[in-house]
């Protein structure tokens, strides 16, 4: 069973998109900051990140950097959830390695799940 770690601050878009996962097979795993996160990635082996960017101790774009420089989680295949503007990012998306960025108020958890099955397929 593929693992994902889901890390958003927003209790209610938690909710909804781990149930998502789950409903699809997913094991998911939760982080609502990005310290949380990053304990989490260095404790288990997630296959994929669904990141949201603006979080409280250390937010996305920090937490992405912290992963590609380290040689175990280097190519963890990430997938932005965020209401900032993609194209805002576009170096960061690139040189970050981001597979997938939505926008939360213009996807649906069922776009969002259909793009992560492709990727963890």
């Amino acid at each position: 069973m593929k693992t994902i770690l889901l890390v958003e601050d927003d209790p209610f878009i938690l909710d909804i998109y781990a149930n998502q996962f789950r409903k699809e097979g997913y094991r998911v795993d939760v982080a609502k900051d990005g310290q949380m996160a990053l304990e989490k990635i260095k404790n288990s082996n997630p296959d994929l990140l669904v990141l949201d960017i603006n979080l409280p101790k250390i937010d996305g774009w920090q937490l992405l950097k912290m992963v590609r420089d380290n040689i175990r989680t280097k190519d963890l295949k990430v997938v932005i959830i965020s209401n900032n503007n993609p194209s805002d990012f576009a170096d960061n998306i690139s040189h970050l390695k981001v597979m997938k960025y939505f926008v939360k108020i213009e996807s649906t958890p069922e776009e969002v799940v259909s793009a992560i099955k492709e990727i963890l397929k």
